[in-house]
């Protein structure tokens, strides 16, 4: 874009640009940059560098003295002034560099410069030299491929110690071939020189990132050549005449004679990320005694005739059974010599005339030590197994009985059960029959009273005041603080139950931390609290959210009042109250610049200062219009800047454009190798903190301070002296902003990723993973909580919404949360994404369910939370679809990595929260899944090394009103202690 007027570019700069100063004023028709008022020389001072007046110079205003000490990195300018001089040499067709000089003799000073970070040579360069010739000589120098060329104008008087003024004219910049021409003292020198390539078209973004603008220095540190002597009135004209170039300078105009074949030029620059189980073992001694039988011998001595005295007795006199001699119920049976009795009967000894009962419980001792053994006239019993003891009572007569049939009374171990009813987190050590509470256990205080609670320790060991639902972590900078348990809510020293585990407790605590706050919606997660009409219930769960009087459905403004309905003339169905185009159809309502007014009425829709009819990047702010491959898409929309790509067309949604997508990818990070800082070390966010071409993952010195990043105290921040006034091994200039992004480190999602700060979704892009399927509809998105809550609101196809930012480690999480009784589908998240076919998905199946579409194959989904790791030959349509929906392996689609083998389901309105480790460069996983502060699945560590890192995001399939809520991000490469601990 040409600058038709001297202000274009003022115009189109962001409004941050005029915080410290105008950055081009107009002056005489002629558009120009003070390079000497970019730089805080005055009122913050320079070292090397003072201001100083003097009676030449006053006419120019302050001259600045430099001493020949300024220092390697001094007087660089920001990266807009940088740009805007880039984009004036890209698009005008003359530009002066102008500047009153008083040089040092015999020295080599140069005045200013445009420097490669990755180069030894000079993108421009204009140096006095007074080395050699007597007057000394200037020398221009530019790039042309990856060498440079220098132009000189010998014999020229400008250091001999007085003021003299040097215009560097750049002409014919729009053509094939530049020119250049020298004016000191208002007159030309020699004649105009070529300058054999045309340089605005260098000066693409890609290069720009790489450059620096540097004033009174050279930026090759291998070469510095600082000034010597005083300057003022430094700066860089755009456009105008000649004569306007000349007359800014204090010069008499040429005439026409003079000025014929004088010509302008221009300077070139480059552009550029883881039981105690306690068994008691009891053993039983049983005691057994055997007995003498002697009953049979007794008859035997008593039935013997030597045993008899020596008389005779007639038969009539012996005794018969009719007299009943024997004992009851024993047999008697006459014989020639008298009577005979049978055996005692069982439980009893004796001759049978005489019995007599056996004690079995003496005898044979047939019942368990624990219970009582009851003789009986005849037989045993052995009372039941007392409390304390499992078994059954038992009876029985005689000795075989009550030897052969055995009681057992098996003790109880009540320390399994509840821990005895001793309190949590004490020693339960059983005893026969019973049990003995003990002292609390290790790590633990307390006792049976009061109870016994672990004390909170710290990582380092030491005890810290925290709730006993809450943890203690340390932050970045060594400091301590408490955060509650899953389930839990509030500041940490004080936690109350968080039912559906958005981060606000169920009922108010006493603190005064936000988190403290009573929830206006317990049931349903809604972790950014809206209450728009201010009646303490939730939006969320506020059947009129406005209170206007008329409920949300159907409302038509459900989160602004307006009880009369009023809806405006284009029939989007959104009341006039919250349409942000009342004029025009959009029922979307999209807002890309969140500035109240919905793109399709919006002149600026990115609020980048181009109004969209000549945007060339309608939707991302882009103020100096870049577009290097002039397709129509501005660099910071065009997904093949380098490429002229103009259908822009993107078929694996990667945000690179078919025509330079390659899918070469040594690494496995996501990014190609021939658009990879680092092709050969995984590094998918390509941070490059130097901007020197080589990202941080293989780049020994990040900030390029020379010193390397394994001692640097900084290592994103540029500081070659390392100061440390704290000793705290970090450097005062990141001390508390490692990125220095802004944001504290405290507070910092990525402390070490200045592209990254907070969590937020709001910025995503939306993957449809069925294209060309009809039976459903594709995933309707809605944000909350800046970001940070997000609804899928309807039963639609399988889709993703995948975050912009991108990740190497990391650590995501979410509370999930299903906001209906109806369907029993798919939902879940995404990490590593790569592109449309290439990413890892944890999704969680209600029910067991056959996919209704039988083609290409059958696909059966288990309930279950199932990890998979999507690598599809074919990308989105009806094959992924099916294999996602599938449980378990599907040929060049997708694989199974892990299922919980439990396969539970979802629960219908219960709150879960999930926590996922990525590790790209091992290929650790590990997902965690919580309902309140229980463990319901852990998939333990896996290694997988299919994608070594990508971006985040949301994945539903065919279920409606879903609920991601307090989701958050943070990067961390670090391995778990717990897995290294494994070795």
């Amino acid at each position: 874009m040409k600058m038709g007027h001297t202000l274009n570019w003022v115009w189109i700069l962001p409004l941050t640009c005029f915080c410290n100063l105008l950055l081009i004023q107009a002056k005489n028709g002629v558009s120009e940059m003070n390079l000497l008022d970019l730089f805080p020389i005055k009122t913050q001072g320079v070292s090397g560098v003072s201001v100083v007046l003097d009676d030449g110079s006053s006419l120019f205003g302050d001259s600045y003295e430099f001493d020949g000490r300024l220092q390697y990195n001094s007087l660089i300018a920001d990266e807009v002034h940088l740009k805007t001089l880039a984009q004036e040499l890209r698009h005008q067709d003359d530009v002066y560099f102008v500047a009153r000089v008083k040089l040092t003799s015999g020295v080599q000073s140069v005045l200013t410069g445009v420097y490669s970070i990755n180069s030894i040579h000079p993108c421009i360069e204009i140096m006095f030299d007074g080395t050699r010739e007597a007057g000394g000589k200037v020398k221009f120098s530019y790039m042309v491929g990856d060498n440079s060329r220098t132009l000189e104008f010998p014999s020229v008087k400008t250091m001999d110690g007085s003021w003299h003024t040097v215009i560097v004219h750049l002409s014919k910049l729009q053509e094939s071939k530049n020119e250049i021409t020298l004016y000191i003292d208002c007159d030309p020198v020699g004649k105009p020189q070529v300058i054999t390539s045309r340089l605005g078209r260098a000066f693409n973004k890609k290069a720009l990132n790489l450059a620096q603008l540097r004033v009174g220095q050279s930026g090759l540190i291998t070469s510095p050549k600082p000034l010597l002597g005083r300057v003022q009135n430094v700066k860089v004209l755009f456009g105008g005449s000649l004569e306007e170039a000349l007359g800014s300078m204090g010069c008499q105009p040429l005439d026409e004679r003079e000025r014929e074949g004088v010509a302008s030029g221009t300077l070139v620059l480059m552009d550029s990320m883881s039981s105690l189980v306690d068994a008691i073992y009891v053993l039983q001694n049983e005691l057994s005694e055997q007995t003498k039988e002697i009953a049979r011998l007794r008859g035997v001595m008593q039935r013997c005739s030597m045993c008899r005295e020596n008389t005779t007795i007639p038969p009539e006199k012996y005794e018969r059974c009719g007299s009943s001699p024997c004992f009851p119920t024993v047999r008697c049976t006459d014989t020639p010599t008298g009577y005979l009795c049978g055996p005692c009967p069982d439980g009893f000894q004796g001759n049978g005339t005489h019995c007599t009962d056996i004690n079995e419980c003496l005898l044979a001792s047939p019942c368990s030590p624990a219970a009582n053994c009851v003789n009986l006239v005849p037989g045993f019993r052995c009372t039941p197994c007392p409390s304390g003891f499992t078994g059954v009572g038992i009876d029985g007569v005689g000795l075989a009985a009550a030897r052969r049939t055995r009681q057992i009374c098996r003790d109880i171990n009540e320390c399994n059960i509840n821990n005895g009813q001793c309190v949590a987190n004490s020693r339960c050590i059983n005893t026969q029959g019973s049990y003995i509470c003990g002292e609390c256990l290790e790590g633990f205080r307390g006792n049976q009273t009061v109870g016994c609670t672990r004390p909170r320790l710290c990582p380092d060991g030491t005890t810290f005041s925290c709730h006993e639902h809450a943890e203690c972590k340390i932050k970045r900078n060594g400091q301590y603080y408490c955060e509650c348990d899953i389930g839990w809510a509030g500041n940490g020293y004080v936690c109350g139950i968080d039912t559906d585990i958005d981060g606000y407790p169920d009922v108010k605590q006493p603190c005064m931390d936000k988190h403290c706050m009573k929830d206006n919606c317990v049931r349903i997660p809604n972790s950014g609290q809206e209450d728009v009409d201010g009646d303490g219930i939730g939006d969320i769960c506020d059947s009129d959210a406005d209170g206007d009087g008329v409920l949300n459905l159907p409302d038509n403004c459900p989160l602004v009042g307006n009880p009369k309905q009023e809806e405006g003339e284009d029939f989007d169905k959104i009341g006039t109250q919250c349409d942000n185009c009342p004029r025009v159809f959009n029922p979307k309502q999209i807002d890309t610049d969140r500035d109240g007014v919905g793109d399709a009425c919006d002149d600026d829709i990115d609020n980048d200062g181009v109004i969209n009819v000549v945007d060339n990047c309608v939707y991302k702010q882009n103020p100096y219009q870049w577009d290097t491959d002039d397709d129509g898409w501005g660099d910071e929309c065009d997904n093949c800047r380098y490429i002229f790509n103009p259908s822009q067309s993107d078929k694996d949604d990667d945000l690179l454009g078919d025509e330079c997508d390659t899918n070469i990818d040594t690494d496995g990070d996501g990014i190609q190798d021939n658009e990879d800082n680092c092709p050969y070390v995984a590094n998918n966010p390509q941070l490059d903190t130097d901007r020197d071409g080589l990202g941080d993952a293989c780049d020994e010195d990040d900030d390029n301070d020379r010193v390397p990043d394994v001692t640097d105290n900084c290592r994103l921040v540029f500081n070659p002296d390392q100061a440390d006034s704290n000793g705290d091994g970090v450097g005062d200039v990141c001390d508390t902003d490692f990125d220095t992004d802004g944001v504290p480190d405290d507070e910092d999602s990525c402390p070490e990723d200045s592209a990254i700060q907070r969590t937020d979704f709001r910025s995503f892009q939306t993957i449809v993973l069925d294209p060309e399927g009809d039976s459903q509809v594709d995933p309707k998105w809605v944000v909350f909580d800046e970001g940070k809550q997000i609804m899928q609101t309807i039963n639609s196809d399988p889709g993703l919404a995948v975050s912009y930012q991108a990740f190497d480690g990391v650590d995501f999480e979410g509370t999930f949360f299903v906001n209906t009784n109806t369907d029993d589908d798919y939902a879940g998240f995404v990490f590593g994404y790569q592109d449309s076919a290439s990413f890892y998905t944890l999704m969680w199946k209600q029910g067991l369910q056959t996919y209704w579409e039988a083609t290409p194959f059958r696909a059966v989904a288990e309930p279950g939370f199932q990890l998979k790791v999507v690598k599809s030959e074919t990308g989105p349509g009806e094959m992924m679809r099916n294999a996602l929906w599938h449980t378990g392996n599907t040929t060049n689609q997708v694989t199974l990595l892990w299922q919980d083998p439990l396969k539970d389901g979802w629960k219908d309105n219960q709150a879960y929260r999930w926590f996922v480790q990525h590790r790209p460069s091992i290929g650790l996983i590990r997902v965690r899944l919580y309902e309140g502060d229980a463990l319901v699945a852990d998939s333990g560590y896996l290694i997988d090394t299919t994608l070594r890192g990508g971006r985040l995001g949301l994945f539903c399939f065919s279920q409606e009103s879903i609920i991601w809520a307090r989701l958050s991000y943070k990067c961390n490469k670090e391995i778990p202690a717990d897995f290294r601990a494994q070795g």
